[in-house]
């Protein structure tokens, strides 16, 4: 079975790319780089011990997409590449709604004409916005979307409903990523944040290694346990095999759409994040509390018994052990 994979060097994709591998499954990696460095191709196959082939595109770019379906002809897709920065995408919103909804509305084109048997797409937990009670569920309403990232998913899962409405030949299964963290057990690869890191865990590391001087913890006064935000921190190993099950299961219910949380089923909170990275690495971390962000949820984390009932697939790895893996990863850069 040959798979393509957008994205496929950024953080959850080439942690995906070993699990296809894996698993018997090939992987034909497209990305422009925008998000992720090349050397992460050299350290896939250094990791993996096999040649990886991979093209340097865009995903928009319909033409050259094309030719790759035309000549690859994979079975299957897993579409990760978009732009993900929240922040950013309050700047320039136009980049987020042409990458993101852009590629998605590119590739749906070309699988009217290529008998691709199974699509898996990459969403998130920001479709939810600020629920109304947790844990949530795939029936959870969706709310007005903070962003224009978290909009340009909303959009995206939009597109791909009314796709299989017109074109029920096609399986599809969109996933509803968490908070993915860690790395790699290996130290090979891991999370490469361009800049000045969006999420908490690189936040973390690099303050502990000296790149950040402190992390500040925005807001201490929710109605939460500690006053920090709480979310469902996954480990990106974990996330990466739930791809591969979802693939299976597209080829196994063919004409069929689903949709699954990716998640621990448990909420963590910014606070207690910071004291187990502290203990588990027996570091002291520099930090602050700040004032609060706008349009920080206090509290999400994930149902998860569907995507166990119907995937059979359930978290491995600890907090814990994606904290150590996340800071054996920054070691190495």
């Amino acid at each position: 079975m040959k798979v393509l994979v957008t994205g496929g060097a950024g953080f959850i994709g080439s942690h995906t790319v070993v699990d296809l591998i894996e698993n018997g499954i090939t992987p034909i990696i497209v990305d422009d780089f925008r998000n992720s460095e090349k050397f992460v191709l050299k350290q896939l196959e250094k990791l993996c011990g096999t040649k990886i082939v991979s093209y340097n595109i865009d995903c928009c770019n319909y033409e050259q997409m094309e030719a790759i379906f035309s000549s690859e002809k994979p079975d299957g897709v897993i579409h990760f590449a978009a732009d993900k920065s929240v922040n950013e995408s309050v700047e320039n919103p136009l980049k987020y709604y042409q990458n993101n909804i852009g590629s998605l509305v590119t590739l749906l084109r070309l699988i009217e004409k290529h008998p691709v048997k199974s699509f898996v797409f990459s969403s998130s937990c920001t479709v939810y916005g600020n629920p109304d009670s947790v844990p949530v569920t795939e029936l959870s309403p969706i709310k007005k979307a903070f962003s224009p990232y978290g909009f340009s998913k909303q959009v995206c899962e939009q597109c791909l409903v009314d796709f299989h409405n017109s074109n029920p030949k096609n399986s599809i299964i969109l996933l509803r990523y968490f908070n993915p963290i860690g790395a790699h057990p290996s130290s090979l690869i891991g999370e490469l944040p361009i800049g000045v890191p969006n999420n908490l865990i690189p936040f973390i590391t690099q303050t502990a290694a000296g790149v950040r001087e402190k992390v500040v913890v925005f807001g201490a006064s929710y109605n939460t346990n500690d006053g920090t935000c709480v979310r469902d921190y996954i480990h990106v190993c974990d996330l990466a095999k739930s791809h591969v099950l979802a693939l299976n299961y597209a080829l196994k219910n063919p004409n069929n759409i689903d949709t699954f949380n990716v998640g621990t089923g448990k909420g963590d909170s910014v606070l207690e994040v910071i004291k187990s990275f502290e203990k588990i690495n027996s570091l002291t971390l520099n930090y602050e509390i700040g004032p609060k962000r706008a349009g920080d949820a206090p509290v999400v984390y994930a149902d998860n018994s569907y995507i166990k009932k119907k995937l059979n697939w359930s978290p491995k790895y600890s907090l814990e052990d994606a904290l150590l893996h996340s800071w054996n990863w920054q070691q190495t850069l």
